[in-house]
């Protein structure tokens, strides 16, 4: 391989994320180059987190807890390239990490296949960098743990580990991935000033199948889960192929015309798609007291099916400062996220059956407003509307 047209790109896109195991097997015997992966695969599709990130940056700034930072275009800039020459760096540093680690595993030494690996199995991450472009958005950046997956089913498959010792092979490749993620992201830190990543934990030795990591901006994953998640992974990239967005306007039906004191003044829905992957979302702005809050319902459709990723690994996060709290878990078999910030403003999104987003977000009495509001959607109407 010495190049991607850009149809022929889309469609491996499409098919590495959703016919996982049936585009390893047409990946593995194909001819390619290492530098032939790298200008044709990892270097467009490492670019989108960066410029997403760059536009995001300079067109909304950053918020946490109550505090906006909006960088210079020259900071913006130098920290979209930083970035991305990182992001290249990283690609090529793990494929040869997946090269050397081979034979311990029973493996096959192959530069190639290993580069076929770190780059086709980063698809999903890479992907998921496009929500940097909205960074209220940038949670969803949560969905590129979908490549921990890709990389469970590729690895062993091209490089030729036998069956026993695959699993390990896949946790000690991800463990020293991240723990080169995290040193690039020092380095990027004292390059271009940006918040550190926070410190990372494994409760496993060299070879065991277990242990936590915490990432940057994701939260503690349990690596332990890997072969649970992999199992729920296949069965929601199953129900992933047949996946039809529910009709935006079936969507704004369930957003209710007053609730709780709250009465709603206005309702909007849209739809989109694009390589055979779309999503539709509806909502509606709600007022009271002088207060105004946006209760969402978004269908993610083919793409939800990716999110079973922060339930299967047990993704959890937790911050708060004087200016309030931020946290995200499972809370009665449903992913959550809930912040709150002391000023009076929030949101609290509820993941429904790794598919629907039901989010209140704005000015409230507290946290627990919106959290009624979030309860005022009829969740079995919605689930039964999955198609």
């Amino acid at each position: 391989m010495t190049g991607e047209t850009s149809s022929n790109l889309i469609e491996r896109c499409k098919n590495i994320l959703l016919k996982p195991k049936e585009e390893w097997a047409r990946i593995d015997p194909e001819p390619a180059t290492v530098s032939g992966l790298m200008t044709g695969w990892v270097a467009p599709l490492a670019a989108i987190g960066p410029v997403a990130g760059l536009i995001g940056g300079l067109a909304f700034g950053y918020s946490a807890l109550g505090v906006t930072y909006r960088p210079s275009i020259t900071t913006a800039v130098v920290g979209a390239v930083i970035g991305y020459a990182l992001a290249l760096l990283c690609a090529w540093l793990l494929s040869k990490i997946i090269d050397a680690l081979a034979p311990n595993f029973g493996g096959q030494k192959n530069p190639v296949q290993a580069m076929k690996v770190a780059a086709y199995s980063g698809t999903a991450a890479y992907l998921a960098g496009i929500f940097q472009i909205i960074p209220q958005l940038a949670i969803l950046g949560i969905l590129g743990l979908y490549s921990l997956y890709l990389l469970y089913l590729g690895l062993p498959r091209l490089m030729k580990a036998p069956e026993d010792k695959a699993m390990g092979y896949t946790v000690v490749t991800v463990i020293v991935a991240i723990v080169l993620f995290i040193v690039v992201g020092v380095v990027t830190t004292a390059l271009t000033g940006a918040l550190a990543p926070r410190a990372m934990t494994y409760g496993a030795a060299a070879g065991a199948a277990g242990g936590s990591v915490e990432l940057p901006g994701v939260g503690k994953v349990d690596l332990g889960k890997l072969e649970e998640a992999s199992a729920k992974m296949e069965a929601a990239v199953e129900r992933a192929k047949t996946a039809t967005p529910v009709d935006r306007q079936a969507l704004a039906a369930l957003l209710p015309a007053s609730t709780g004191g709250w009465t709603r003044t206005a309702v909007e829905s849209s739809s989109a798609s694009a390589g055979g992957m779309g999503g539709s979302q509806a909502e509606a702005r709600y007022e009271a007291n002088g207060q105004s809050v946006r209760l969402k319902v978004a269908d993610l459709a083919s793409a939800g099916a990716f999110a079973a990723m922060a339930s299967a690994f047990k993704v959890e996060t937790s911050r708060e400062d004087d200016n309030g709290y931020e946290k995200s878990g499972m809370i009665d078999g449903r992913y959550t996220i809930e912040k709150w910030n002391k000023d009076g403003r929030g949101s609290y999104g509820v993941l429904l059956a790794d598919r629907f987003l039901i989010e209140a977000e704005g000015n409230a009495p507290d946290i627990g407003a919106l959290k009624s509001l979030v309860g005022s959607i009829d969740l079995g109407k919605l689930q039964g509307m999955a198609g």
